[in-house]
């Protein structure tokens, strides 16, 4: 009986567990300035500065591309609709 609990115990847990360095890449959209549309996450295991720059990399190159329109953001922890 303890194994069971202790098993669900550890599959609950791990369905919750966020890596803390991990970063998001949002855009807006060219119909609603509000919307925040999910492009990209980042959460590699190399942690939070690794994440960061790769994160703000990537919406440097998406935001300087001809014609681009919408606005290209980081926020830092997993995603949120």
């Amino acid at each position: 009986m303890k194994l069971i609990v202790f098993g669900s115990a550890m599959v609950l847990a791990g369905c919750s567990w966020q890596p803390s360095g991990s970063y998001t890449l949002y855009r807006n959209s060219v119909l609603d300035g509000s919307m925040r549309l999910h492009v990209a996450s980042f959460d590699s295991k190399d942690g939070d500065a690794y994440n960061s720059d790769n994160c703000r990399i990537a919406a440097e190159l998406f935001q300087s591309q001809p014609g681009v329109t919408v606005r290209y953001w980081c926020e830092k922890g997993a995603f949120k609709a």
